[in-house]
């Protein structure tokens, strides 16, 4: 039995439409994961290289938008929008000068992945390897990220901190 909580609240149409296509998103990484594991390529790390790009991509894009890209609060404003606050349903968002903190209690990826019937090791595996676009965007921004909970190994929340 999964030890995976992953609590859907309710939410509005725009939130509802954002969630689906993140689980699109998300199906289609694990499907190709799944197809190159079978293949016997190394789907792990070619998944990881190229998630990790893309979060570099959108670091960039954050970045240019930040009044003072050095200042996380700023970082905050253009990453934390109220659109993203409500699809991963976060709480507990935090930010100063050197770092950004939030909370997520819902993750429409790990929906996803459960939908295909992956199990609480692959979720995890999975999720490891998306969170290497914030991985990216963190790298693009100057900053670390701390992960210390995941939905996907069964903690009730995912804890970010971005920070210097």
């Amino acid at each position: 039995m999964s030890k995976i909580k992953n609590n859907e609240n309710p939410v509005d149409e725009i939130v509802a439409v954002n969630r689906a296509a993140i689980e699109h998103r998300a199906t289609w990484m694990g499907l190709i994961y799944d197809e190159m594991k079978k293949a016997g390529l190394d789907a792990e790390g070619i998944i990881r290289k190229a998630i990790k790009r893309c979060g570099l991509m959108h670091g960039e894009n954050f970045r240019k938008k930040c009044a003072d890209p050095d200042n996380c609060g700023d970082f905050r404003e253009v990453f934390l929008r109220d659109i993203g606050i409500k699809t991963f349903n976060m709480d507990g968002i935090s930010a100063d000068k050197d770092n950004v903190k939030t909370n997520f209690h819902y993750c429409a990826l790990v929906s996803a992945w459960q939908k295909l019937g992956f199990d609480d090791d692959t979720c995890a595996l999975l999720c490891d390897m998306a969170m290497d676009g914030d991985r990216g965007i963190a790298e693009a921004m100057g900053l670390k990220l701390n992960l210390t909970d995941t939905i996907a190994k069964g903690c009730p929340d995912c804890k970010l901190h971005f920070h210097k």
